[in-house]
């Protein structure tokens, strides 16, 4: 399985935000719109990616406040990503070993969307619900064959 299979699934809704925007309304749009992570993109590059993590942890370093801080304060400006012919199993390893919960997807320069964590693992449990449910069929029509098959002749 690759990561077009999720986008494919997942559909084509992308948040971004500027480096120069105010912290304040990109969590304001990340509370509306019920969404961990944002793109920060800069005159049509990917510059960053801002999530809750980052947004905390700026909110923490500040006092507790958000004040008026710009997204490039918090965001990560180094994201991992990944392409769209990315296998599964490369995105889970990745994710995992550098704690990531977003990934944005690149081809060449352009933004095709996001995954998260949460994205992968839905796959793989679907994936495996499938594989099961075709083993099951097999199984059951295995022996349902074996049922009508006649004895062995005498």
């Amino acid at each position: 399985m690759r990561v077009s299979d999720i986008l494919r699934v997942k559909g084509d809704a992308l948040y971004t935000v500027t480096p120069d925007q105010a912290l304040a309304d990109a969590i304001r749009i990340m509370a509306e719109k019920d969404i961990g992570s944002l793109v920060v993109m800069d005159h049509g590059n990917l510059a960053g990616m801002l999530t809750f993590r980052e947004v905390i942890t700026c909110i923490v370093n500040n006092g507790g406040a958000v004040g008026d801080a710009a997204v490039r304060r918090a965001m990560d400006d180094k994201p991992l990503t990944c392409t769209s012919a990315t296998e599964l199993d490369e995105v889970r390893r990745m994710m995992l070993e550098s704690h990531a919960r977003y990934m944005p997807v690149m081809d060449r320069r352009d933004l095709m969307g996001v995954i998260s964590f949460y994205d992968v693992a839905r796959a793989v449990v679907d994936s495996q619900n499938f594989e099961n449910r075709m083993l099951k069929a097999y199984i059951s029509d295995s022996r349902g064959m074996e049922e009508q098959s006649p004895g062995p002749q005498l």
